[in-house]
């Protein structure tokens, strides 16, 4: 049994591969191979977006993949601008239509504000509608699963102000070197699971020398590491690549973090992301 065969239980009794394929950067006619190459080496765990504009892709390579669909978990979002009832419930037949699959297992609502105005003004009514349309869905069985992402307390507080489902997941930005330690536990608290995306920092962690350090210690690469590090936080661990060595080398994580360690990397701070510094996601705004 390896990582690939491991799965978390969401608040409502649905299992969730912990391990699974991100799919954020790669074009629309890449990604079906990338799923299908995926789905060989033993993912079961699909994550797209609207936003990624690839979903028609990753269907392709769902539907290819060879395997029985129950045995996929495909998980997308609202693009972030939507903020009202009616485009959220076109925006969840649109996702349906452009996958081609018949449900969905996970629907997020990508972030709590627009891109272009990513942790700025009040969107919280416009929350809740759009929250209104995944419960619908989701009591409709179009959607298996619904929740959030890069939601902070606050706005996880507006969602369940007059919710009937509480999230079942939220999303974030998580990595060595930026832990959201409090959001951790208040998510865990409320019965919500952590998903991290970026568990590589995008890339921008694979020169810190510390971690460099501490990944020859443990005789692996520092994707491993920091792969390993989500996991332990009871997170779903969401690397991004459409290299099938790298898929493979990712799931290669059959080692345990001391806790001495895991608290060397928790204590982490002030990444560079880069080029990639400038999204929203990252740089805040």
């Amino acid at each position: 049994m390896t990582i690939l065969d491991e799965t978390y239980t969401l608040s409502n009794g649905v299992e969730i591969p912990k391990l699974g394929l991100g799919t954020w950067f790669i074009d629309d006619d890449k990604v079906a191979e990338a799923v299908r190459a995926a789905v060989e080496i033993g993912y079961r765990n699909i994550d797209t977006a609207q936003a990624y504009g690839n979903e028609r892709g990753v269907g392709e390579g769902v539907r290819a993949a060879g395997v029985p669909r129950e045995q996929l978990f495909v998980s997308t979002k609202l693009a972030a601008e939507v903020k009202d009832y009616d485009r959220a419930v076109a925006a969840i037949d649109a996702s349906l239509t452009k996958l081609g699959i018949e449900y969905i297992d996970l629907m997020l609502i990508h972030s709590p504000q627009p891109w272009a105005d990513f942790r700025g003004g009040d969107y919280a009514e416009g929350n809740r509608a759009a929250w209104r349309a995944l419960e619908e869905a989701y009591r409709a069985g179009t959607i298996r699963a619904i929740g959030v992402s890069n939601f902070q307390q606050q706005d996880l507080d507006n969602i369940m102000r007059g919710a009937d489902v509480v999230p079942h997941v939220n999303q974030l930005l998580v990595h060595a070197g930026n832990t959201p330690a409090e959001l951790l536990e208040h998510c865990a608290g409320k019965g919500i699971l952590v998903e991290a995306y970026s568990p590589i920092a995008h890339g921008a962690i694979l020169e810190n020398p510390e971690v460099r350090a501490m990944a020859r210690q443990y005789g692996v690469s520092v994707p491993q590491l920091c792969i390993r590090y989500t996991l332990q936080l009871g997170t779903v661990s969401l690397p991004k690549t459409a290299n099938p060595e790298h898929m493979r080398a990712n799931a290669e994580v059959d080692f345990e973090i001391s806790g001495a360690d895991m608290d060397v990397l928790r204590s982490l701070s002030d990444v560079d992301y880069g080029e990639h510094s400038a999204f929203p996601v990252y740089s805040g705004k």
